[in-house]
């Protein structure tokens, strides 16, 4: 996601708080946090899926899915 959607997050919230949104901005933020949320899950998994554990007996154990 690039900084230019994290920006305009950010001015929707601040907007939110002083004077509310009009339906289309709330249809647009929901849009905005779902595209961010998905973003740092894929991120997160992707660093997940080169991590890995040594074990006490000097063996790597690689961190995936369901562990």
């Amino acid at each position: 996601m690039d900084q230019k959607k994290i920006d305009r997050i950010n001015e929707l919230a601040r907007k939110s708080k002083a004077e509310g949104l009009t339906e289309a901005e709330k249809a647009e933020q929901t849009e905005l946090r779902n595209e961010y949320r998905a973003s740092v899950t894929g991120n997160l998994m992707q660093q997940l899926e080169n991590t890995y554990i040594m074990t006490p007996d000097g063996k790597k154990r690689k961190v995936g899915k369901g562990r």
